[in-house]
């Protein structure tokens, strides 16, 4: 039976490859429309009445156990659908599992899983395999299934496990059913003759089916949209009011001053007041290319939020108003700022123009991914930061670093006085610099304090007891992987020259800078809270419209530079290792499907777990691209990457996969809110780009100063006033930690998170630990 537009119900029981899926259903069924529902969001008797509209069903995989009710959803109920009813039904992963579960299989725990594993698949050249040769394909589960005694179900294809777990089902289909199903993953990106053949071949079953049955398709009609939604892609973009714009005009001098340190640019403006904002986004190391530094003034505009408050506290030196959300969220509200100060008229060549440079923590990603964590009480500390702190940048500095020209650049409409100006003051200090021979690097920390800095250490047994809680949920098939974080503490003994003029924290970042330089430093003092990072990984950048291009660039995989450590050696460590690889692997999927729930089917892997070379290690890298098809209008171009970047939070490489469940885990291992930490800091440009890290390799203080009483009032709650005049010390925290899976050594694992401190707290001198370090 010949069907122009078919309709096909993906069931999604909230996974996080589920629009990997629909891209390969889009793919692989010619003109096809796909309906994505979740697995609890109708029961099945009203299900029941829509499925004559669809011509088949396809089930995607997802966390947890077809034995459990809250896991599945209405699946379960598919299986025992009766004939009326009856359709084509494919699964993946849990949907194999359910399928085989509801006729009799056995479910089992594997002996060692397979997460982000590639095995040869076995078939039989039957059915969904008809015509398939050779197929290598990508699993990612800890449990599977018996057909011993299961009189109903065939076995079509295995994959032979060897001493580890032995045969195991990769694909079955029912005897007298239209079922069939597979227990890898068709859709991940690595699957190699096993995904789109196997669609197309269960189409062309599905199609046999339902003519000898002599099935007929209801008519579409708004009805059943409004039951299961319009058919995938949903661009569904931030969207802001259409209020009169009024373009700007970005202004632009040009300097040629190649070795001008951003350092330096940035103590001649007055980066060492240390009650004044201050933002520097630093590529202190290849592959990084430009830096940028906000030229801040009083009058510059402060956006602080936090999760769960009803409004947002706008600021300058000048004033504080408090603007209600009025039903929104924060990122409408930012999408309609940023949309009335869109500019032209920048140069091309540098990335940033002017617009907001700051940081989203972690509990951001969180609102948006799974609110239902944040709706009680927080387990936030004393002196948490704000899950919004953002700076609109009207005049900047960008350096490049590789051909040496720096970019002054201004908004404010006759603005000639400052940018000369400026150009007096670069040029001058870049001839400071060139008399003294270059500024050397920081090598240690100015001895101003009256003694060292004390370091506490997360609870060593505690950690440890959480990496085996954590390893539990990968063998019960909750994850595949757990990005397991705690907070180290550092107490420093303010020196007796502190002072306004004076800045502790900007010596600290130059020290870091110099122990552990990176593409992606950074140096944000928006107070009440100081950042401070090193942080090797892009999350996602995007390009100016027309046609945004997004990128995605996760790090999985790392090792440090030492002697005899070469190219081929870090090759061979972690691109020939295949527990690095199947990491980075969740990684990339992950982030494939959070970009195709943006774009739709406009995503490619340009690059997959390649091995970069940085200044201080050697990384195992992909990129993702994606983006919109032709035709879309100017409005979703230029919200593209604000709308990606809220749909993509908390990073992938910060979670695990399926990261809704991963969340929702890690919130009960750890002990409070991450903060800053695991979220993202960055810019998003007037001209449409945006470029935003992960915060790793970072360290952050909160120090509330004087006139920044708002900031106070957005919910947080600071040290009182006879706390912080009378504290000798500076408050600092570092966050670490690393992916667990079920391969995972906690010891390793504890060593690996001190590791990563050490490459921060270092950076404070000569520390004393108040924990058993190591």
């Amino acid at each position: 039976m010949a069907l122009t537009s078919p309709r096909i119900l993906l069931i999604d029981s909230y996974d996080s490859f589920t629009h990997n899926l629909a891209a390969l259903c889009k793919k692989s069924i010619p003109d096809c429309h796909i309906h994505i529902i979740k697995n609890d969001s109708v029961d099945d008797a009203k299900l029941k009445v829509y499925l004559s509209h669809f011509s088949a069903i396809v089930v995607g995989p997802g966390p947890g156990s077809p034995e459990n009710p809250c896991d599945i959803g209405v699946v379960r109920h598919l299986w025992r659908l009766p004939e009326e009813h009856l359709l084509p039904i494919f699964g993946v992963c849990l949907g194999l599992q359910s399928l085989a579960i509801e006729f009799g299989a056995k479910l089992g725990r594997l002996n060692v899983v397979k997460h982000g594993q590639i095995s040869q698949i076995q078939h039989n050249g039957e059915e969904i395999f008809q015509g398939v040769k050779e197929v290598s394909a990508v699993r990612y589960h800890s449990l599977y299934v018996s057909l011993d005694n299961c009189q109903d179900l065939q076995p079509l294809a295995w994959a032979d496990d060897g001493a580890e777990n032995g045969p195991v089902i990769m694909a079955a289909r029912h005897k007298t059913k239209p079922f069939w199903a597979v227990q890898y993953h068709p859709e991940s990106v690595r699957t190699d003759g096993g995904g789109e053949e196997i669609l197309r071949n269960f189409w062309r079953l599905a199609q046999t089916w339902a003519s000898s049955e002599g099935r007929k398709i209801c008519p579409w009609n708004t009805l059943v949209e409004k039951v299961v939604g319009p058919s995938w892609p949903v661009p569904r973009l931030v969207t802001s009011p259409r209020s009169p714009l009024i373009i700007s005009t970005v202004t632009t001098r040009l300097l040629q001053i190649p070795g001008c340190l951003p350092t330096s640019i940035c103590e001649a403006i007055g980066v060492m007041k240390e009650n004044s904002d201050f933002v520097l986004l630093d590529s202190a190391a290849q592959p990084g290319r430009f830096t940028l530094i906000g030229c801040l003034t009083p009058r510059s505009t402060r956006i602080i939020h936090t999760v769960g408050e009803p409004h947002i506290h706008v600021r300058t030196q000048e004033k504080c108003m408090l603007e209600d959300l009025a039903g929104a969220d924060i990122w409408a509200w930012l999408a309609t700022f940023m949309r009335i100060r869109r500019a032209v008229g920048g140069t091309s060549e540098s990335p940033f123009w002017g617009g907001l440079i700051g940081y989203l923590s972690y509990e951001l990603g969180v609102q948006s991914l799974a609110p239902s964590l944040l709706s009680g009480d927080r387990k936030m500390s004393k002196s948490s930061h704000p899950d919004v702190n953002l700076v609109f940048v009207d005049r900047s500095i960008v350096v490049d670093s590789t051909s040496g020209s720096v970019y002054i650049q201004s908004l404010l409409p006759n603005d000639d006085a400052w940018l000369d100006s400026m150009c007096s003051t670069l040029k001058q200090t870049a001839m400071v610099q060139m008399d003294s021979g270059r500024a050397s690097p920081a090598k240690r920390r100015k001895k101003s304090t009256t003694g060292s800095p004390l370091v506490s250490l997360p609870d060593r047994e505690q950690y440890i007891s959480q990496i085996g809680r954590a390893k539990e949920h990968l063998f019960a098939g909750d994850s595949y992987e757990l990005c397991l974080t705690a907070p180290t503490r550092i107490s420093v003994p303010k020196g007796a020259d502190a002072s306004r003029n004076s800045s502790s924290s900007w010596e600290l970042y130059k020290i870091l800078r110099a122990r552990n330089p990176a593409p992606h430093s950074a140096y944000l003092r928006l107070h009440p809270s100081t950042m401070l990072s090193s942080s090797p990984e892009r999350f996602l950048s995007y390009s100016r419209p027309p046609d945004t291009t997004c990128q995605l660039r996760p790090i999985k995989g790392t090792v440090r530079k030492a002697p005899g450590v070469t190219r081929a050696v870090a090759e061979q460590a972690l691109a020939g290792s295949a527990k690095e690889v199947a990491e980075n692997l969740m990684i990339v999927d992950l982030i494939r499907h959070d970009l195709h729930g943006v774009v739709g089917e406009d995503v490619s892997v340009r690059q997959f777990c390649k091995v970069e070379e940085y200044k201080t290690v050697w990384q195992l890298v992909s990129v993702i691209e994606g983006k919109l098809r032709d035709g879309s209008d100017a409005d979703q171009s230029s919200n593209l990457g604000w709308e990606v970047l809220r749909r993509s939070l908390p990073p992938g490489s910060m979670t695990g996969a399926p990261k809704k469940r991963s969340v929702e885990i890690l919130h009960t291992l750890e002990d409070q809110d991450r903060g800053i930490y695991s979220g993202v800091f960055g810019y998003w440009c007037v001209g449409g780009s945006g470029d935003w890290s992960v915060t790793i390799r970072s360290c952050f203080k909160y120090d509330p100063q004087e006139g920044s009483e708002c900031c106070h009032a957005a919910g947080r709650s600071p040290l009182d006033d006879s706390t912080r005049e009378s504290s000798h010390f500076e408050e600092w925290c570092i966050g670490a930690g690393g992916a667990i899976t079920a391969l995972s050594d906690p010891e390793a694992e504890w060593d690996e998170m001190i590791v990563k401190v050490d490459s921060v707290v270092r950076a404070f001198g000569d520390v004393e630990f108040l924990e058993n370090y190591g």
